[in-house]
């Protein structure tokens, strides 16, 4: 894959043809080649053979649902997931994240918003996006919590912290910008890259980088809330 995304090979996992007419149209206009397939296991054979650059992965399939296909691609591959559910519960949204997926878009969703998150996970996977952590390269600290850069490796109390790829690049920003408030909005395009969408997957991913690095996640002492703004990091 070259440039911003020419020729990218994008496999839609959807068992309803009628979104996945949608999500392919839409797709093959901006330039992508796009596969589409409808049930778990042949979208897990096909991801496995012939690794494409990008899945868009819906969670009710038949076979083999969405969850554990994400956590079975992710055990071998890197490739960039992005997530489709009509499911309300968020715990399903959380569980995706944390096997590795590297977006998710609830639906009903905006063709215009899932072809411009699939554009966004692809410049970042790909070393596209500016990344104000590739001209970092030091340690940094916040009381027990210290965050390694260039090895993107975190510690509490000198105990290594599991995070995704995702939650690291949101606590580094945070860490490197202490004591300014961010708005949802704000995080979502510096961030992830974004200039619209749903923030909600930004309160997600700081409730579960919360419940990692704080001593107390219902009374964060690092990231906190500004009731009716968004968050701040105090070190």
């Amino acid at each position: 894959m070259s440039g911003r995304h020419p020729g990218a090979r994008v496999l839609v996992v959807e068992d309803d043809s009628t979104v996945a007419e949608v999500v392919t149209r839409y797709l093959a206009r901006e330039g992508f080649q796009v596969e589409t397939i409808a049930d778990g296991p042949s979208a897990l054979d096909y991801t496995l053979a012939s690794p494409p650059d990008l899945l868009v992965l819906d969670l009710m399939l038949p076979g083999l649902d969405g969850l554990e296909l994400c956590r079975r691609v992710r055990a071998v591959a890197s490739v960039p997931i992005v997530m489709l559910t009509a499911r309300g519960d968020e715990t399903d949204r959380v569980v995706g994240l944390e096997l590795g997926a590297d977006d998710y878009i609830a639906k009903p969703f905006s063709p215009r918003e899932l072809t411009a998150r699939v554009k966004a996970v692809l410049r970042r996977s790909a070393g596209l996006v500016d990344d104000p952590l590739s001209a970092v390269d030091q340690r940094l600290t916040a009381g027990h919590l210290e965050v390694d850069l260039a090895a993107r490796e975190v510690r509490l109390a000198g105990d290594t912290v599991d995070l995704t790829g995702r939650e690291f690049d949101l606590l580094a920003f945070f860490m490197l910008h202490p004591h300014q408030v961010f708005r949802r909005e704000e995080l979502l395009e510096l961030v992830w890259g974004y200039t619209f969408g749903d923030t909600s997957t930004v309160t997600v991913h700081v409730r579960r980088l919360r419940e990692k690095v704080e001593a107390d996640p219902s009374a964060p002492g690092h990231i906190r809330t500004v009731w009716g703004v968004g968050y701040r990091f105090e070190a």
